[in-house]
């Protein structure tokens, strides 16, 4: 196993050992929310209700268990989705017995007429916790606070789907060593970048392909690792060539109906002939992704996006 693989590993399971405790009743288990809260959970929940589509609902479907209600989006006829649900799991509200819960806020009312018994929210949803934990035991866990392998490995503990998550992260794990063993990764420098409203947003690990990249042993442009993690940095159009890099990948929303036209007339607008300024781009070594595969929560992501690193760096190789 990569090293820096088993040390995310372990310290992901220190963080799900301290959030879990004895408790009295056979039957719970009591469980340290990221608020702090200490709440009596059902060792064996039957009927949870997720509170946010892409960070929670779509990683329970992986792990087998099909929620009884989710948030969702609604499109603008009205039409109420899980966020890259059935691209991912093949999971909506329309194929499932999944209850469509309400938005954001999400509609409390929805959601006690599901009759759950755990509710798992994050700080993000504004649906108020009292009124929720009225309902059923509620949990609060805070995607900024968690990788998603920690948030995975955390909600296969809660519904005893460990087994099935230590088998996901094999797959994944596989994968990247097969990434490693066909590309000279340290020797190739690669970026995450996205045009937004006249600027370029950075993350220091974006999403799905942002991990893989970074697994796979990468090397990134300094103005890129100099962002905190998890942190986002705005950068003018004087910035884009510090942010180029032998492979540049940039991403588009398809449950918004886009394509990667629309990233590319984004970049236009920060910079007009963005192409000429860019090598990865000019070269044809930059690659316009859909957004769900390469942020949502989810193993099948992850493999999606390690298959394109490999596919497009392996199979366009490029030679200093």
């Amino acid at each position: 196993m990569n090293i820096s693989i088993l040390k995310a590993t372990f310290a992901a399971c220190a963080i799900v050992a301290t959030m879990f405790a004895p408790a009295q009743a056979a039957d719970t288990i009591s469980f340290t929310d990221d608020l702090g809260r200490k709440v009596e959970i059902p060792t064996k929940p039957t009927a949870i209700v997720s509170m946010h589509d892409s960070v929670l609902t779509i990683p329970l479907i992986e792990l087998g268990v099909i929620p009884a209600g989710s948030h969702g989006r609604e499109t603008k006829q009205g039409v109420p989705f899980i966020r890259s649900g059935k691209g991912l799991t093949g999971y909506d509200f329309d194929n499932s017995s999944i209850k469509f819960v309400g938005n954001y806020p999400a509609d409390v009312e929805k959601v006690a007429a599901v009759k759950p018994d755990l509710i798992i929210t994050t700080p993000w949803q504004k649906a108020p916790i009292d009124q929720l934990q009225a309902i059923a035991p509620t949990i609060v866990i805070d995607y900024n606070k968690h990788s998603d392998q920690e948030i995975f490995e955390l909600l296969a503990k809660i519904t005893g789907t460990t087994e099935r998550f230590n088998v996901l992260l094999g797959r994944y794990e596989q994968q990247i060593k097969r990434i490693k063993r066909i590309i000279d990764t340290e020797n190739i420098t690669v970026n995450v970048i996205q045009p937004n409203k006249g600027q370029i947003l950075v993350w220091n690990t974006y999403g799905n392909i942002g991990k893989v990249l970074r697994d796979a042993g990468f090397t990134f442009p300094q103005i890129t690792n100099d962002i905190p993690m998890d942190d986002i940095g705005r950068f003018s159009a004087e910035k884009l060539q510090d942010l180029d890099a032998d492979y540049v990948f940039a991403t588009y929303r398809t449950d918004q109906l886009q394509s990667p036209k629309d990233t590319v007339e984004g970049f236009e607008q920060v910079v007009p002939g963005f192409c000429e300024y860019l090598t990865a781009c000019k070269e044809g070594r930059m690659l316009v992704i859909p957004r769900e595969e390469a942020s949502s929560n989810s193993f099948l992501a992850l493999s999606i996006s390690a298959y394109t690193v490999l596919t497009h760096i392996s199979g366009h190789p490029y030679n200093k």
